[in-house]
């Protein structure tokens, strides 16, 4: 018998790409789990899976930096912070982090589909009574118009979400007049597309981080110490802090300001949570 569960939870992560460099993803998980069927007439109470489940991915991947370790131009090591990662190509990036804010896959590079057999090997290891396989799906969310993918941290979270390079893939709706604008979701869709937001009180100005044509963000937060390093030209820098409340007003004030119209903005954190601002010129 197979017991199914379409959009079980999502993931929100950064992953390092040999091409792209820094991304942000979120990602539909879908699982299915064979077992027998115990006197119930079930194989596992719907009430139970998607907690048992949820809890798992939410302890592991979920708000971490995937880094596959065996990409080119990529050095791994020990820090004061917990752990570095250096990397040359597509261009230059270091993050300095504790342990838990980094997953580490013994890979060139990263894919759903060797991601989801992974996380389900691991649940498999201590597996509910009368399951004996465990699949799982990562799938993007389908967006009907412009999307884009950023990562941030927020230093100020009690959660997971103080991780410094963690993000998010996300649509955009824009409106002016009462009217949907897709001309300017698309075009600021392609301006934040896999960019690093920043909090500008979190920018460093010490000796250390002054590198020609690089931005250096550090804080300290709960979980510790964290720096991620990275060329200013793949960064925004925010007056605020980067919680999805802040970029929405940030984006309806700069749109408002360049276009001269007032400007309401719908903007998204992940799957189906986010926040909307609305700037008069």
């Amino acid at each position: 018998m197979t017991l199914f569960v379409n959009r079980l939870s999502h993931l929100d992560v950064s992953l390092w790409c040999p091409q792209r460099g820094l991304i942000g993803a979120s990602w539909h998980v879908d699982a299915e789990l064979d077992g027998d069927l115990g006197e119930d007439g079930m194989l596992f109470d719907f009430g139970e899976v998607k907690p048992w489940l949820k809890s798992r991915l939410d302890g592991g991947v979920d708000h971490t930096l995937l880094i596959p370790t065996k990409a080119p131009g990529l050095e791994i090591f020990e820090c004061s912070e917990g752990l570095c990662v250096r990397t040359t190509q597509p261009y230059p990036m270091e993050v300095r982090a504790p342990r838990q804010a980094f997953t580490l896959l013994p890979w060139p590079t990263i894919t759903t589909e060797r991601l989801a057999e992974l996380l389900a090997r691991e649940m498999m290891k201590r597996p509910p009574p009368r399951v004996s396989d465990i699949r799982l799906r990562l799938r993007d969310e389908v967006i009907d118009g412009a999307a884009y993918t950023y990562s941030h941290g927020l230093k100020r979270h009690v959660g997971n979400c103080q991780r410094i390079a963690h993000g998010h893939r996300s649509r955009l709706h824009i409106w002016q007049r009462g009217v949907r604008m897709p001309g300017l979701e698309a075009e600021w869709a392609e301006r934040l597309g896999d960019r690093y937001l920043v909090d500008a009180a979190d920018i460093a100005t010490g000796p250390d981080s002054v590198v020609r044509g690089m931005m250096t963000s550090r804080y300290r937060a709960e979980q510790g110490r964290f720096m991620i390093r990275l060329p200013a030209e793949r960064c925004l820098t925010l007056p605020t802090p980067t919680t999805v409340e802040h970029i929405a007003g940030w984006l309806a004030r700069q749109i408002t300001e360049e276009t001269g119209r007032a400007t309401r903005v719908q903007a998204f954190e992940g799957v189906d949570k986010g926040a909307i601002a609305e700037a008069q010129p």
